[in-house]
């Protein structure tokens, strides 16, 4: 019998939280983990090693994907490539336009360009719903116009889907949970804001993967490769106000949510003229601003979309999460944290908290 051949990935972004991480205690992997139980081969492109040891079965690659050649390099002998990377997703991130410029746009060119020159047949491209809602749609057009060009080993064309996911959550998220955490925990988040009726959503991490395996299947000549050029909006399929999504987190550790809610329009002008102090003396103190004017919409305004499409072009059915795992990851992992340090016995609490929070994440 004829032994199966075992496929090989690249994951660009690769040692972040959606493309590799173990997350202790609860039944939670990432993008690479899933492929690699599937007995896949996944490369991890990056340009710093994940925080913990990868199994055998799963390479890192030290890379930058401003640089083309070494992206070139990445991608080469490659079956799928999986582009993961971004930069300026939130919060003073989003004021570098710069590198945002570079690793977005220019590092989605050098990754399309790559799978051409290279023979890669199948791009998996990470979007956002922001691609719509913000109307920054450059990356993701670049990947739906080069999706059918031949590749120029003759071996066929590259197929290319995007995938637009919600705000992502999960036990171990080192984006926005621990952010908010902190906020809690200095005693910043006093306030809510917007409509109360406005609507947005979120895509627990475990879904999001199961999105990209079947979009990348999808991209196969088995599934008629019905997936190429096209986009396809991923959450948990449950629109639900920004604030309250987030009530099990502040009430499970032990916080009171907000009851005071101020107009939308005086945080989105209280965001900008934090962006303006950020301007002028970031170059010396690049602070965290509390909210940039994006994020003020993003969670304060309705938008949401459809995901028919998802279901039936993928197959994709999300599962059902909540924030519960989430306040008991944050929960178990400060007092593993104050287990392995004897010298915190004497450290006040929230100083402890603090600490970790800032230290882990930030």
């Amino acid at each position: 019998m004829e032994k199966a051949r075992i496929c090989t990935f690249l994951i660009t972004g690769g040692s972040g939280y959606f493309g590799f991480r173990i997350t202790l205690f609860f039944i939670s992997y990432s993008l690479a983990c899933s492929l690699h139980k599937k007995r896949a081969k996944v490369i991890l492109f990056d340009m710093s090693p994940p925080s913990l040891e990868v199994p055998e079965g799963i390479v890192f690659l030290k890379g930058d994907i401003r640089e083309y050649a070494q992206v070139e390099k990445a991608v080469t002998g490659m079956d799928c490539v999986f582009h993961i990377a971004s930069y300026g997703m939130s919060g003073r991130e989003q004021l570098n336009r710069k590198l945002t410029e570079e690793v977005n746009v220019q590092g989605t060119e050098h990754v399309l360009r790559a799978c051409v020159e290279a023979g890669v047949s199948r791009l998996v491209y990470t979007s956002t719903f922001n691609v719509v809602f913000g109307g920054q749609s450059v990356s993701e057009m670049a990947v739906m116009k080069a999706s059918g060009t031949e590749l120029k080993d003759g071996t066929g064309v590259l197929r290319a889907c995007a995938l637009r996911p919600a705000g992502i959550y999960g036990p171990g998220e080192q984006r926005h949970l621990p952010r908010i955490v902190g906020y809690l925990e200095k005693g910043i988040f006093r306030f809510v804001y917007g409509d109360p009726r406005s609507l947005v959503e979120f895509v627990h991490v475990d879904n999001l993967v199961s999105a990209h395996e079947l979009a990348a299947e999808a991209l196969t000549s088995e599934h008629q490769h019905r997936s190429a050029g096209q986009a396809y909006f991923i959450s948990d399929g449950r629109p639900v106000n920004n604030f309250e999504f987030f009530r099990p987190l502040v009430e499970g550790l032990g916080y009171s949510f907000p009851k005071l809610r101020l107009p939308i329009s005086l945080i989105y002008f209280v965001a900008f003229l934090t962006e303006m102090i950020h301007h002028l003396i970031g170059p010396i103190y690049n602070f965290q601003p509390l909210l940039t004017r994006t994020e003020v919409y993003k969670t304060g305004v309705t938008h949401y979309f459809s995901m028919a499409k998802a279901k039936a072009e993928l197959g994709y059915e999300p599962q059902e999460y909540n924030l519960e795992e989430v306040v008991q990851w944050f929960k178990t992992t400060f007092q593993l944290l104050v287990q392995r340090s004897n010298h915190w016995a004497t450290c006040h609490p929230d100083d402890i908290r603090l600490w970790m929070i800032c230290d882990a994440f930030m």
